[in-house]
């Protein structure tokens, strides 16, 4: 639990301490201290979420982090990377969530020892809480053994990805049948939309792909190149979500594409029966105005003022059957 005036109560879903044995220790000053100082016994993985000063004062202090990585922890807004210290990894990855229909970029914070992990995130990480509840449950997965740990950990991380980019593959596909169906202003704008969203993955995917091809190689700095072959793992799974948010994005330029198509296809539709219409009150026009001009032979030709009438009516509907018969069979209605 954290020190200070904090309410007991908080500090136990905010700070979690275990051990590669499945142990979970109070997470007080001391027992975290002790924790490090066996670190080369039973090795251990502390996870913060939402970190106070208490915490800050903790890693700077207690662990001897490097001020610039307590620095990145403050701020956020860092980008995929990985910074070798003497003994240890500072690494930043960044996990993608579905938040309120949208695509939200999580940053998690990882101090990589030779025999411990400590994670710091500010947001809630569900997938962290069910890798510390499964040690728990089987401990024989990482007893004796914290750089598995520590792989299982970020293996977890990354993993978590791959529901979000399924998510959006199913958006854009049900973005397609409805465009299809019918084009709409707000259609458009969630293209955009998840095109801006698929660029900004893309941007992340593509530097953390980095970061893991540089933790295979960097894992030999901290004696752990039994790992190579796991995180290679990891570092496959990071190419594959990166090329899967490749295929997304040529996916949205297809659905900009059908989108377009569709609008262009509905704008001949409605030009074309317009111009049938016109088409129809154009013989129409020019009968009137004939029949209308004031030459006494087309008067005195029809003896009745009716039958001048009708022959007048009967003229400009033959004109108007002769042009739908046209129109029909070249296809335009």
């Amino acid at each position: 639990m954290r020190s200070g005036a904090v309410p007991p109560h908080l500090c136990i879903a905010l700070r979690t301490l275990l051990t590669t044995a499945g142990d979970t220790p109070a997470t007080q000053i001391e027992n975290v201290t002790k924790c490090f100082d066996a670190a080369h016994e039973d090795g251990f993985w502390l996870d913060i979420e939402a970190p106070d000063q208490h915490d800050y004062d903790l890693l700077e202090h207690t662990f001897k982090f490097h001020p610039l990585t307590i620095e990145d922890i403050r701020h956020q807004n860092q980008r995929p990377k990985v910074d070798e210290y003497p003994d240890y990894n500072f690494t930043v990855i960044f996990v993608a969530v579905w938040d309120k229909d949208d695509v939200a970029m999580r940053e998690q914070h990882l101090f990589v020892g030779e025999h411990y992990l400590i994670t710091v995130h500010q947001e809630p990480s569900p997938q962290l809480k069910e890798l510390q509840e499964r040690i728990r449950k089987s401990p024989e997965l990482t007893k004796g053994r914290p750089a598995f740990l520590t792989y299982m950990a970020i293996d977890a991380l990354v993993d978590a990805s791959f529901p979000v980019l399924d998510k959006l593959d199913d958006e854009v596909d049900e973005l397609e049948d409805e465009i299809t169906v019918q084009a709409t202003q707000e259609q458009l704008k969630r293209i955009y939309h998840l095109k801006h969203t698929v660029t900004e993955l893309r941007r992340f995917f593509g530097a953390q792909r980095d970061v893991f091809q540089a933790l295979i190689t960097h894992g030999i700095h901290l004696r752990q190149s039994d790992m190579t072959l796991y995180y290679r793992d990891v570092y496959d799974h990071i190419v594959r979500q990166y090329e899967t948010v490749d295929s997304l994005r040529d996916l949205l330029t297809g659905a900009m594409d059908v989108y377009l198509s569709t609008v262009s296809n509905r704008l001949n539709q409605t030009t074309k029966a317009l111009t049938v219409i016109a088409s129809l009150f154009l013989p129409l026009s020019f009968l009137t105005g004939f029949y209308g001009m004031n030459f006494s032979y087309l008067v005195n030709v029809l003896e009745s003022p009716y039958i001048a009438f009708a022959f007048g009516l009967g003229t400009m509907g033959i004109a108007v059957l002769i042009q739908l018969y046209f129109f029909k069979r070249r296809g335009w209605i």
